[in-house]
């Protein structure tokens, strides 16, 4: 069982707060020492970034296909990637659920290279976005 987890950000959805001065979602910095306070974690975290780029503006070469590049690294450890439909410091957030999800996931699964979201985890090449339902489904 894992002790000590590693979460790098991107600055995505999960860190994501309201600027009134310009009318938008901006980056300030982390929610992830609050999220995880809040969450009562007990692990030893080491957090890397955020590199503050929403993930609705990545150009594909910022992008890169995380998860494909991971899983064809053949690193023994389990990597769980996760993320926020709604931001961390908004009402009706789904951040605090779904990085509970993934430090449970990473502590119960063989190593491989995972997605969770919504409550359910899928290996990384088998699910997708539905726009239409703003959430993750299997693809097979």
């Amino acid at each position: 069982m894992a002790q000590d987890l590693r979460i790098i950000t991107t600055g995505g959805t999960f860190d994501k707060q309201y600027d009134a001065v310009k009318g938008e979602l901006t980056f300030r910095e982390s929610q992830l020492p609050r999220i995880l306070g809040q969450a009562r974690c007990t692990l030893t975290v080491h957090l890397e970034g955020p590199l503050a780029v929403d993930s609705l503006y990545m150009t594909e070469e910022q992008r890169g296909e995380t998860a494909r590049v991971i899983a064809k690294k053949d690193i023994n450890k389990t990597i769980v990637s996760t993320g926020a439909m709604t931001p961390y410091s908004l009402e009706g957030s789904d951040a605090v659920f779904n990085l509970d999800s993934a430090i449970s996931t990473v502590q119960l699964l063989e190593p491989g290279v995972y997605i969770t979201m919504s409550g359910r985890t899928f290996p990384w090449d088998n699910c997708q976005k539905d726009p239409n339902k703003g959430i993750f489904i299997s693809i097979r």
